[in-house]
This record gives structure tokens, sequence and C-alpha cells, in this order.
């Protein structure tokens, strides 16, 4: 069943890329808005089948402003098989000549998942429910050159249910205030070829906010994009660490799996703090098609299993790329991936990293 399932989405994805391709050869003038709406499907051991739909945009909010990227609007909606559901609404905007970045993002779901618990008589997996609404919005400024500083907040609010009362429920809301830092020294964001991303997040929890634990947490990110075969390819390597300091909430503490490291859909390695390293080629062919090969080791600390702390996680595997855009090069995709005794299948929107 899963290797059919597998072949299902390349055969899907396969016939958008060449079924587009001889209205694409027809010259057109280039729309104000570019919408494309392309469908959701994915599996994973936890999540078990997931569809859906997933709309984009991308404009130009100025088209006199020449040097600010094309800004982004979607919405996702997502079912699965488990019985989880995901709306998400997600925007992020250029400005003044790429001197402003402003995102805002609404999430509101049901998410069936399950973590591993190993301090009761039968270690085992045991499912929760967790009901979630996240609202965030923020923005960064140039300051210098490259340099961009910026500043968000995020409200989120949980229903948490575990199974066999393996803890007791819970309802609870945080409240976050995040600075950053920014040097983009990319030549593009949706698809960089070149350059570097490096990020500083400083995200903060604080009384005076009506959070019920008091948190920070510090996240750092280095990306970097070398050209590779006459400028075709692209080799991008990432560094990338969170770390959680005082009491962290169990919905804020971080999972292996997703972009850091793929290969990882069970929800089993999950702790106060991560950190990983990762590299990935990405091979292109045609003029809207692509492939990627990937590997990466992680490690996680302040995990509720002691056991897991410290110890080295590595996933790798391949994945698929199609541009369903005309003038900008924005990837959607799947990936397939093995971690350590776990393995995963992902929809990718734009690039892992």
């Amino acid at each position: 069943m899963r290797h059919f399932l597998l072949l299902f989405f390349f055969a899907a994805f396969t016939y958008a890329a060449f079924g587009q391709k001889k209205a694409d050869s027809i010259p057109k003038k280039e729309k104000k808005i570019e919408l494309r709406i392309m469908p959701y499907l994915s599996y994973n051991r936890n999540l078990d089948f997931m569809f859906g739909a997933i709309p984009m945009a991308m404009y130009k909010l100025n088209h006199n402003d020449t040097i600010s990227p094309k800004s982004l609007s979607g919405m996702s909606a997502i079912y699965t098989t488990n019985k989880s559901y995901i709306l998400a609404f997600f925007n992020r905007w250029y400005l003044n000549e790429d001197k402003w970045r402003v995102k805002f993002f609404f999430l509101t779901g049901n998410q069936n998942s399950q973590y591993y618990v190993d301090d009761i008589d039968q270690p085992d997996f045991y499912d929760y429910g967790t009901k979630t609404t996240i609202l965030s919005v923020g923005g960064q400024r140039k300051i210098v050159g490259k340099f961009y500083g910026g500043l968000s907040y995020t409200y989120a609010h949980y229903n948490t249910v575990y199974e066999d009362d393996i803890s007791p429920s819970s309802i609870s809301h945080s409240n976050a205030l995040v600075v950053n830092l920014l040097y983009d020294t990319r030549d593009a964001v949706y698809y960089p070829t070149k350059g570097y991303k490096i990020k500083l997040d400083w995200s903060t929890y604080p009384d005076f906010l009506d959070n019920e634990l008091a948190s920070n947490r510090i996240s750092f990110q280095a990306n970097r994009y070398i050209p590779t075969r006459d400028n075709k390819d692209v080799i991008a390597a990432r560094v990338f660490g969170k770390f959680g300091l005082g009491n962290v909430a169990f919905e804020q503490q971080s999972t292996i799996g997703g972009t850091d490291i793929r290969g990882y859909s069970e929800g089993k390695y999950r702790g106060a703090g991560l950190m990983d390293i990762q590299g990935e080629y990405r091979y292109n062919f045609g003029k809207k098609m692509g492939l990627v090969g990937f590997f990466g080791i992680a490690t996680i600390y302040g995990s509720d299993t002691p056991s897991f702390d410290w110890k080295m996680y590595p996933g790798g595997g391949v994945g698929y790329r199609y541009n369903p855009f005309k003038k900008s090069k924005f990837n959607v995709g799947l990936d397939g991936a093995v971690g350590k005794g776990d393995w995963g299948v992902y929809f990718r929107i734009g690039e892992a990293f």
C-alpha cells in the first residue's frame, strides 16, 4: 500500500508538470497575480493518509518596485485519515524596495498524534489529540546593508487530551514576543542559488502577557547556498539549533522531523532543545522540474525520556520538485526520507530550507 501511494503521488505531480507544457509554450502577457491551486497528497506513520488543497497567489504590491520579491498569499486545507484536520492562511509581503518584510499567519485545527512514554510499567506510544489555534503577525525592517531586524507576536491556544489518561487533560494558551535578527545575502528568497541566510530569534513567554509557564527560547539557523553545474544546480547546507529555557510546555517542545530532520514522523524524539546539521543537492532538469537528495544528523536534550538525550539521529532521502509558476522560481514537491527506525513522506511548499 505504501509503495502504491508513493507511485500515485509521483504520477500526479508528473502529470501536472507535463500537462501544462503545451499551454506554457504560448507566450502570454504577464498577469498581475499568478494564482495556482495545488493538490496536497501525502502519508506518514503518524497522521496516516493526508489530502487537501493549497491555493497560492504570487503578486507585486507595487509594480514600480523592481527590487522587492513578489509577495505570497495562500491557504492550506488538509484532512487526514486519522481524523486530523488543518486550515491555515499564510501571507508574506515585501514592500518599499525590500526594506520591509511583513508576515501574517493563522491556523486552526485538530491534530491526533502520539508521543513516547517510558516512565510507566509498559513503555509505549500513547495517542493524544490537540485542538490548536495559532495567530502570528510580525515584520522586519532593513537596518543596514543586508541586515534586518524584526519583532513578531504569536498567540496560541491548545486543548490537549491524552489516551488512557496517561497525563491529565490540559487547556492552555501562550503569548510570545519574538525579536529576530537576519543577515540575508541570498539572490532570491523563494529559490536561492547563492548566498547566506543567518537568523537569530529570541522568543519570550513572559508572566505579564498572562503565560501560565514563563519561559524563553532561542533559535539559530545558518543556511548556505552554492551554485554548481554551470549554475543549473544548487548545494544547500544548514546548521540549526533551538534551545528552550525555563519551563517548556509540552506543546512548545521541539520534535525531530519535518525540516529538522526529515525521516521522522512518529513524534518519538522530542525535548526542550534540538540541534542539527544537514545538506541537500538540488538537481534541476527541463524548465520546471528537479530532484533533490539530502542527509542530516540531529540530537535533542531535555527529553521526558532521558535515554534519548544527546544521541545521534540521522535522516536522509530523495525528493521531486515542480515549479507551478511561470515567472517565479517557487517549487512544490514530495520528499521521501528514512530515519532511525522511522520514515516519512513530506509534501513541500517551497524548499525545506
